[in-house]
């Protein structure tokens, strides 16, 4: 199993965050990048992420990925976001025992990736490698951006009927939602 973790709104002082975590099995990642790389050149974007597209290209992009074989884990945390409300999702969210990789989007600390091994560690979740990633070297992380970015507009809006619809398509992709520490359906 590979795990791709995206975040988005961390930086906001209100609203809502979202992290979001994109869950491919092994024998299936080549499809998934190939039919990212695949949809990106049928909207003639060079690469997906979220706040760069306009509605269109972001339900197109989702539209044309959800038929793939991935599932989708997020959680909404209230912001100022926190390390710590990061960490708790984390721990709720990551309970699979045979993880081969996880790739976070963006530059981190080192102490970040050891505090996450040591968190899941501490739950008896043997994970091989977890490491830091652009979006360009790992599509899988193009796709958690696309939720990671929903999930949040989706949330900080409900009354948005663009983000409403989108949502309601690429629901069916997340079994695991979390919002204020609370699983919901």
């Amino acid at each position: 199993m590979l795990i791709f973790i995206d975040e988005s709104g961390v930086h906001k002082k209100d609203g809502q965050s979202s992290v979001a975590l994109v869950y491919v099995m092994i024998e299936d990642i080549e499809n998934i990048e190939k039919a990212i790389l695949n949809t990106e050149k049928m909207l003639k974007i060079t690469s997906f992420h979220w706040p760069r597209h306009i509605w269109k290209i972001r339900f197109n992009f989702i539209k044309a990925l959800i038929k793939e074989n991935f599932s989708v884990k997020a959680a909404i945390i209230k912001n100022p976001f926190s390390e710590d409300s990061f960490e708790e999702a984390l721990k709720s969210l990551l309970i699979e025992r045979k993880i081969r990789k996880i790739v976070i989007d963006g530059k981190k600390p080192k102490w970040y990736a050891l505090r996450l091994k040591k968190i899941l560690r501490n739950r008896g979740i043997s994970v091989k490698k977890i490491r830091t990633g652009d979006d360009k070297a790992f599509p899988c992380l193009r796709l958690a951006d696309a939720y990671a970015g929903l999930i949040r507009a989706y949330w900080n809006d409900t009354s948005n009927t663009k983000a409403k619809e989108l949502y309601k398509l690429a629901s069916k992709k997340i079994t695991t939602q979390l919002v204020g520490g609370q699983v919901t359906g």
